[in-house]
């Protein structure tokens, strides 16, 4: 299992989600996309989840912290620009 934070984008929503995880990723986009939690959730708007971008973290209270910066930006142009630039996901790590 990894731990970390995970962005996912659905295309029929044309938006991404910021989430963490201890488990297996697949897995966990998987119940994303079946609305295992829950039909009143974000995620649960769309079927479509693919992973965008998974920051793997050494501990759970780490990826955490990242989640909230990446959530607190609520830009997807910073979302989109982590993955182009490597090096804003090193500084986050350094959170």
């Amino acid at each position: 299992m990894m731990t970390g934070c995970y962005i996912i984008y659905s295309k029929k929503l044309k938006r991404y989600y910021v989430g963490v995880t201890q488990e297996d990723l697949e897995k966990r986009i998987e119940k994303h996309n079946r609305h295992a939690y829950g039909d009143h959730r974000f995620t649960a708007k769309a079927d479509d989840w693919l992973l965008f971008l998974f920051i793997e973290c050494v501990e759970y209270k780490q990826a955490i912290k990242i989640e909230k910066k990446i959530k607190s930006m609520k830009s997807s142009v910073y979302i989109e620009n982590l993955k182009k630039y490597p090096e804003m996901v090193i500084k986050l790590l350094s959170l």
